[in-house]
């Protein structure tokens, strides 16, 4: 066996990483196939058409032998990277909170129905997993946050994601709440600058982070902290704090899914240093898996350095967010009619 056979069997590592364009380059595929990458994340840039990102994603996946978990930010609204040739404008999740004030029941069906029709369009192109539902709450200050949240009132924000969910499950998919244990009270965006929430930690468990309470792993298999410090609780943002993720999230809150970091190439991170010191500082507060986004220099400088394999227990949670079920293909997908029916009635969730 040669030594690229051999490092193409090793189990998945725990840093996420990306890649630049439509196809894979030779030196993105050697990049894949280093022992500490363990996902890939894609983006707008990723996509012309559908027939495109089927052959990416396949490409992805015969990187290694087991394969990568392909992952992207769709959640509906501003946040979808996918756009054209067939896939549904989900709307923004703020409109199933509106739905919700006049007809809970029907913002109930309508949110199943929109994490159906998001899942099933993306598995069909071979697209494994998607970082949402986002659960910070809606407090009208945050630019980053804004209509990508549900609701105010925690309680709604959990019923809406819990039946976003169910859709994303009933098409074989995965979910990521984001972002723990709260983004939404924090004007700053923690893709430029620095955020800070000055509440207490009571005030936060009982307000903000509730939805990951009465969720759980058993619902909501992986979690995002933020990048957004809380000084009354640590001086470290969430993401690279023991006692957000370690103390609070998995021993307070009693968590056993994936954790996730925020990509680490965000200024909000350059807290923590280098790279390497920021992808170091999340595992060691308790992540399982890194992401470093829209640095294919930095991601080759840490990969060079970086030897930590990815923990056993992270392995088997990671696996758990792999599909278990066949995707239908596209064509296939269009003549059912749970989809058609689905695609109706997230068209009806109030635009904004």
């Amino acid at each position: 066996m040669s030594l690229a056979d051999a490092l193409n069997t090793l189990p998945p590592g725990p840093i996420m990483v990306d890649v630049a364009g439509t196809t894979l380059t030779s030196r993105e595929i050697a990049r894949l196939r280093q022992p500490a990458v363990g996902g890939v994340i894609l983006f707008a840039r990723n996509f012309t058409d559908r027939a495109q990102l089927v052959v990416l994603t396949a490409a992805i996946h015969a990187a290694r032998s087991e394969p990568l978990l392909i992952a992207v930010d769709h959640e509906g609204g501003r946040v979808q990277r996918f756009r054209t040739d067939g896939f549904t404008a989900v709307p923004p999740m703020a409109g199933l909170g509106r739905v919700w004030d006049g007809d809970p029941l029907l913002a109930m069906q309508q949110a199943t129905a929109a994490g159906y029709v998001l899942a099933a369009e993306l598995r069909a192109c071979g697209v494994d997993f998607s970082f949402t539902p986002v659960l910070d709450l809606d407090y009208g200050v945050s630019k980053v946050v804004g209509t990508r949240a549900f609701h105010r009132d925690p309680r709604v924000v959990a019923m809406l994601a819990r039946a976003v969910l169910q859709g994303l499950a009933l098409a074989g998919m995965g979910a990521c709440g984001k972002h723990f244990p709260g983004h939404g009270y924090a004007r700053a965006d923690s893709h430029v600058a620095f955020p800070v929430d000055p509440r207490s930690l009571d005030t936060i468990l009982a307000d903000d982070a509730a939805p990951y309470t009465w969720l759980g792993d058993l619902i909501l298999p992986a979690v995002m902290p933020a990048h957004v410090i809380y000084p009354e609780v640590d001086e470290r943002p969430a993401g690279f704090s023991p006692i957000w993720v370690r103390e609070i999230l998995r021993g307070r809150l009693g968590y056993d899914g994936m954790v996730f970091s925020d990509d680490l190439t965000m200024a909000a991170a350059s807290v923590a240093g280098d790279i390497l010191a920021r992808v170091e500082a999340a595992l060691d507060a308790g992540c399982d898996m890194a992401l470093v986004c829209n640095h294919p220099d930095w991601a080759d400088d840490l990969l060079s350095r970086f030897t930590r394999p990815l923990q056993p227990d992270s392995v088997a949670r990671l696996r758990r967010l792999m599909p278990h079920t066949q995707a239908l293909s596209w064509d296939a997908l269009q003549s059912d009619p749970y989809y058609q029916h689905a695609r109706h009635l997230q068209s009806q969730i109030v635009s904004l």
